[in-house]
Parts: C-alpha cells; sequence; structure tokens
C-alpha cells in the first residue's frame, strides 16, 4: 500500500530502497562476527591488499598439503581441499564431536588481475599463506605532469 503511493515519486522511493539495501548490508556486516563459521564459509580468510597485490591466509589445522588445490584465474582465487576424519583406537568412541572434516571449497573475486605465475602457497603449522601478485598490465600507471 505504501509502495503504490511512492511510485508516482520515484525518486524519492529510490533513495528510500537504496538506504534500506545499505541499512541491510550494514547490519549483516555488523552480526557476521557473531554468526556460526558454517554460516560465512570455511575456511575464514583473511586478505591483505596493497598496490603490488595481495596475501590471503587461512587456519586449514589438519589438512594436509598434498589435500589442497589453489587456482587463480584472471582476478578469481579458489581454495579446495579435504580433510579426513581422526581415526580413533579400537573399541574408542566419541565422547563430543565438533571438528569438522570432509571436502571445501571457498572462492571470491579480487579487485584486480593476479600473474598466475608468481603466485605462491605455504602451509605451515596448519597457516595457509597464499602470495598473490598484480599483473603489471593492471597496477596503477603514476603519469608525470609536464610543466610548460
Amino acid at each position: 500500500m505504501l509502495q503504490r503511493q511512492f511510485r508516482g515519486m520515484s525518486p524519492m522511493w529510490r533513495e528510500m530502497e537504496q538506504l534500506r539495501r545499505e541499512m541491510d548490508r550494514l547490519w549483516g556486516e555488523l552480526a557476521a562476527p557473531f554468526e556460526a563459521p558454517a554460516l560465512r564459509g570455511y575456511p575464514a580468510m583473511n586478505v591483505w591488499m596493497n598496490e603490488n597485490g595481495a596475501v590471503v591466509t587461512t587456519e586449514l589445522p589438519g589438512v594436509l598439503s598434498d589435500n589442497l588445490d589453489i587456482n587463480v584465474a584472471d582476478n578469481t582465487l579458489t581454495v579446495s581441499g579435504s580433510r579426513k576424519p581422526e581415526e580413533l583406537e579400537e573399541g574408542a568412541t566419541y565422547h563430543r564431536r565438533e571438528r569438522a572434516y570432509g571436502t571445501f571449497t571457498r572462492s571470491f573475486q579480487l579487485p584486480f588481475k593476479v600473474d598466475p605465475q608468481k603466485v605462491e602457497a605455504s602451509l605451515n603449522n596448519g597457516i595457509l599463506t597464499i602470495t598473490l601478485p598484480r599483473a603489471e598490465e593492471d597496477k596503477p600507471k603514476k603519469i608525470a605532469v609536464r610543466v610548460s
């Protein structure tokens, strides 16, 4: 009903709709740290960026490097892999089981193209670190100003 009244005033309605979307986005970002990790995606990733590229880190306890697959295409990074369940001693049963196992895939886009020939990845103490250098043709170019 209210929407029909505002349709004649489309610029105002569009601004109200944009405000609603921004508020939804803001509340979603504020709630994200309190959501269950499974709702945000596994594995959780941190990304640091500068003009030369990006560094991605993620915690992968119990994942072997042989069970990881890292792919980069243009500006999209995909990390997938698997973690096997712990083997119990004969006769033992779980009292509590919270650590997940199985396969996972995370994919996201960076705001620049990556040079796939220079990507490096290392797994140390359960922390995966991926260095993603920005492609030369995508780096910002500084323009010199001539004085006449």
